[in-house]
Parts: structure tokens; C-alpha cells; sequence
């Protein structure tokens, strides 16, 4: 029987490598990330975002209707005219107001979902859409908290300062009002950039380690410390990405519907064939900004996570509870812990410095570890595995010197021997 260790496959690689992310990484893999699973991650989002769009434009188009019809059968200028008017534009803006938290409450699910799925995706585990609905479902109530608690601080924030402008505005003129909301508005922008920042990781705390929701804001307010500028870095860069795409898939649907117009009613006088040409380049166009935004959201959630891997790695060690995981897993482990929820918030092994000659170090694997996983010590002769640095080889003792001997040198002891022939 051999005495040599058994073979085993190396673990499956996830959408990303075991070992904390640089920025790049984390930007590549948030749109990688789409492949692993398109009918969970695309196809859930593009249905939700279809379903709100449709909710918004028909429920807002319905009430709006059913409210404005009542003015034509009264008198314009007259008192009740007037007092219908104004209840039609409340009733119209608060059912904008109920659909767009309701579309809201739509999209959170949407993230919570793609949350599940990227930490699958993260071990290599690919889920259907009923198992990660019943693994995100106990959370979500959570998650819809809290996004209706920062939607509420906004509103009230946004109340609170306009308040304070139209009393200025009241009491100083509209002018000061006006560069007052000016300088308000520039001093929002860096306060909602370090906000959102803050809180980004919040919601995949709630999800995977099923935080509470002041447990989640203070677990994302913790990660983010010294990752502050690459989290915001990849935020800016993701909205500005899409945000362009959006506009450039938009411009040529619009010029195609105003050239219907021009087209076939050059008098100004639009028919039959006109407005439909207009109303079909116009749902096109919204079409595809559709499937832009339900990318969009994918991938800034799937960011959200990654960035939430990445922190908790350089915090806390989350890849050697990942790589444990996974070693267990594919060797056939009866049970296995919740990789995300089994050491949160523990203080991370110290790392080993940068490798390479530039560095003063010698060459080892980048992102290793002083000592292997949990500190148990290798038998001697073992190959660290990867992402650890490997130990130096025990000292040898020192080597016994040999017994001494007795040496006679030659012509010693000449007494003891016979003399030569004369």
C-alpha cells in the first residue's frame, strides 16, 4: 500500500480568485459576473424592470385620466373647476409617489436576488431562482427596511432644506433663494457620494450574514474604512458608464421619431401614419433604455458584492473561511458551515509582505499569509497551499563530531620497535 497522499481535483474556480480583488478586478468581474447565470441575474432584472416600467406608466396614465376627466364637464374659471383641478394633480402625484416606493420595493428584490447569486457564483455554486428566493426570502424584510429608512431620511432631509429656502426666500428675496439652492445643491453632491459610500455594503450584510438593519449600516461603516476612494472609484465609474450608454442608445430613437413627424407632416398637421411611426420609435427607445437599466442594476449590485468579498478578505480573512469551504465541499463533506456568517467581524491573520526582489522579499505566492490557515503547523516536508507563504524548512541540528581515535604518526614509537640489521 502506498504511503503517498491520495489525489484529489483542484476546487472549481468561482467568478473570482480567492484572494482580495484590486480595482480592476472588481470592475471586469461585476460584468463577467452576467455570464455565470444570465437566466437569474439578466432575465430576473429584465423582467422586474419590465414590470415597473409598466406599472408606472399605466397606473400614473390611468389615475391622471380617471382624475382630469371630471374638467370636462365643468366650467373653466369657476371655483369648483379650479378645487377639481388642484385634487386631480394631489391624487395624480401621490400615486406616482405609492407606485415609484412600490417600484422601488420591486427592485430591492432584484438585488437581493443577484446578492445570493453572486456569492453562490463567488464558491462556484450555480442556484435556480426558487432556491435563491427561498434563501434571500427570510432577509428581505430586512432589506426592504431598510431601503424605505433611507428613503425616508432623504425626503426628510430634502423637506428640512427646502423649508429652510422658501423661508429665505420669504423673508430675503427669491434672489438669495436661488443661490442658496444652487450652493445647496453642489454641497449635496459630495455628501451623497460619501453616504453612498458608506452604506454601500449594507445590504449584502443583511443578505449574508442576516444582520440586523442597524447591525448592517455599522458592519458597511466598518468595511469601508481605508477602501473608501477605490469603492467610490467603482461606483462613479459604473454610473457614468451606463449613464452614457443610455444617452447614446436614446439620441437615435429620438431622431427617428421627430423625423416621422417631419416626414409625414411636413404641413405640421401629424396623421394616422405619423403619430404611430412616433409612438413606435418612442417604445423602442424606451426598450432599449429598458435592458440598459436592468443591466445597470446587475452589474452595480454585483459590485456591491464583490466589493463587500473584497473588504471583508482584507478585514477580516473571509477567503480562508471561502478556500475551507470549498476544499470541504468538493471533498465531500457531509456538513458544512455558512462560509458568510461563520466568523464575522474577526480580526484578519496578518498578511505577507509583497513578494519579488523589488520589495526586499523573497519570491511567494502574492496575498499569502504568514502562517498556514488557523495556524496549524504543516508536517515537515508538506507544500504549503496556495495563497500561503511557504514555512521556511526546520533549522538542522547541529552535526555530531565524530568519536576521537588514536593515530600514530610515522617513526612514533621507534622504542617499541626492532632495531634494523646491522
Amino acid at each position: 500500500m502506498s504511503a503517498q497522499p491520495g489525489w484529489t481535483p483542484a476546487a472549481r474556480p468561482g467568478i473570482i480568485p480567492l484572494h482580495p480583488l484590486t480595482f480592476g478586478a472588481v470592475l471586469g468581474r461585476s460584468f463577467q459576473a452576467l455570464r455565470h447565470n444570465p437566466k437569474v441575474l439578466l432575465g430576473f432584472a429584465l423582467g422586474v424592470q419590465s414590470l415597473v416600467f409598466i406599472l408606472l406608466i399605466v397606473g400614473i396614465a390611468g389615475v391622471g385620466w380617471l382624475s382630469f376627466s371630471r374638467l370636462d364637464t365643468l366650467t373653466p374659471g369657476t371655483d369648483e373647476w379650479d378645487a377639481v383641478t388642484a385634487g386631480s394633480v394631489l391624487v395624480t402625484a401621490l400615486a406616482g409617489l405609492v407606485l415609484g416606493l412600490l417600484a422601488s420595493a420591486l427592485q430591492v428584490i432584484v438585488q437581493a436576488v443577484v446578492v445570493g447569486e453572486v456569492a453562490h457564483a463567488v464558491v462556484a455554486e450555480k442556484l435556480t431562482l426558487g432556491a435563491l428566493w427561498r434563501q434571500v426570502r427570510p432577509s428581505l424584510w430586512r432589506l426592504l427596511g431598510y431601503t424605505f429608512l433611507v428613503l425616508l431620511a432623504v425626503v426628510l432631509f430634502v423637506a428640512a432644506v427646502g423649508g429652510v429656502i422658501f423661508a429665505v426666500g420669504a423673508a430675503a428675496g427669491p434672489v438669495l433663494a436661488v443661490v442658496l439652492t444652487i450652493l445647496v445643491f453642489l454641497g449635496a453632491i459630495p455628501l451623497y457620494l460619501w453616504l453612498s459610500t458608506k452604506l454601500l455594503l449594507a445590504p449584502s450584510a443583511i443578505i449574508l450574514e442576516r444582520a440586523s438593519v442597524r447591525g448592517a449600516i455599522a458592519r458597511s461603516w466598518r468595511l469601508t474604512r481605508r477602501r473608501f476612494w477605490p469603492i467610490l472609484g467603482v461606483i462613479v465609474v459604473i454610473s457614468l458608464l451606463f449613464g452614457v450608454i443610455a444617452q447614446f442608445v436614446q439620441i437615435p430613437f429620438s431622431l427617428l421619431s421627430s423625423g416621422f413627424l417631419t416626414v409625414f407632416a411636413p404641413t405640421g398637421e401629424p396623421g394616422a401614419e405619423a403619430v404611430i411611426g412616433f409612438v413606435v420609435a418612442i417604445l423602442l427607445g424606451n426598450i432599449v433604455v429598458l435592458l440598459v437599466q436592468a443591466v445597470a442594476l446587475v452589474v452595480q449590485a454585483t459590485a456591491s458584492v464583490l466589493l463587500y468579498v473584497d473588504c471583508r478578505m482584507r478585514h477580516e480573512g473571509l477567503d480562508i473561511d471561502l478556500l475551507t469551504y470549498v476544499e470541504r465541499r468538493d471533498a465531500g463533506a457531509p456538513t458544512l458551515e455558512d462560509p458568510w456568517a461563520v466568523h464575522p467581524g474577526r480580526p484578519a491573520p496578518v498578511r505577507a509582505p509583497a513578494y519579488g526582489p523589488a520589495y526586499g522579499a523573497p519570491a511567494q505566492p502574492p496575498y499569502g499569509y504568514a502562517q498556514p490557515p488557523y495556524g496549524y503547523p504543516m508536517p515537515p516536508g508538506a507544500q504549503a497551499p496556495y495563497g500561503y507563504a511557504p514555512q521556511p524548512p526546520a533549522t538542522p541540528p547541529p552535526p555530531v563530531p565524530p568519536a576521537a581515535t588514536q593515530w600514530t604518526a610515522p617513526g612514533a614509537g621507534s622504542a617499541d620497535r626492532e632495531p634494523p640489521p646491522a
